[in-house]
């Protein structure tokens, strides 16, 4: 069994040596590594981030939990494109942290367990401006477009950016999910799009978007 609350307490401390250790014990155990990404380091970067917003922790730890989080990443994230690779491609999804917004490591995640189930990702990184997604969009005929804002500054770009996907008359029906810590199930409904408000969940949103959408682009 993987000891999530030992890769919790290494994103929360900073310590990446252990975080690194933990992510290749749970690669030679084999088993759910999806449970692993969110039940252990995904719950540890989440601890952190609640500490820095309550002020116990600073910049030097905010990083450093990044840091581990990334350690961990890096590793579990070979093991996940083997498997993914023995997946049939389930759909196209364009992903990036909207304009104004240099927070990666949420979105980022969420990349990788979209790529873990079987979907073809294409990660713009943060500081996206709509029409880059947009862009993005038509040319890999993507049947998603999904936006993190972590700012509550930023939402208004989540909100633009439905309105230019909407504005381009792309062929069929192309959804944008909309995450982030200030972003809502209301939120989403207000502007007119999907909402995860976790990585895990994002998965089965996207799963069930592309499940009742009708016929546009081919899915792989």
């Amino acid at each position: 069994m993987h000891d999530l609350a030992a890769m919790h307490d290494a994103v929360v401390r900073g310590d990446r040596a252990a975080a690194e250790a933990l992510a290749r014990r749970a690669v030679e155990r084999g088993g759910d590594l999806l449970a692993v990404v969110e039940g252990g380091f995904a719950a540890g970067i989440r601890r952190v981030g609640e500490l820095w917003e309550e002020g116990e922790y600073f910049l030097p730890e905010l990083v450093q939990g990044a840091e581990a989080m990334k350690a961990a990443m890096r590793i579990l994230e070979r093991e996940l494109a083997r498997r993914r690779d023995e997946l049939p491609r389930r759909g196209r999804v364009v992903i990036g942290t909207v304009q104004g917004d240099l927070h990666d490591i949420g979105k980022a995640l969420v990349a990788t367990l979209l790529e873990a189930n079987g979907f073809e990702v294409f990660d713009l990184g943060a500081d996206v401006a709509p029409r880059r997604l947009v862009a993005k969009a038509a040319e890999e005929e993507a049947e998603i477009v999904a936006a993190s804002a972590l700012p509550t500054t930023t939402m208004p770009v989540q909100a633009a950016l439905v309105e230019e996907i909407a504005a381009a008359g792309l062929p069929g029906s192309v959804q944008v999910l909309v995450g982030g810590a200030p972003a809502s199930a209301e939120w989403a409904a207000e502007i007119g799009a999907e909402y995860a408000e976790t990585a895990h969940s994002a998965v089965a949103v996207v799963r069930a978007a592309l499940a009742t959408a009708p016929p546009h682009f081919s899915l792989l």
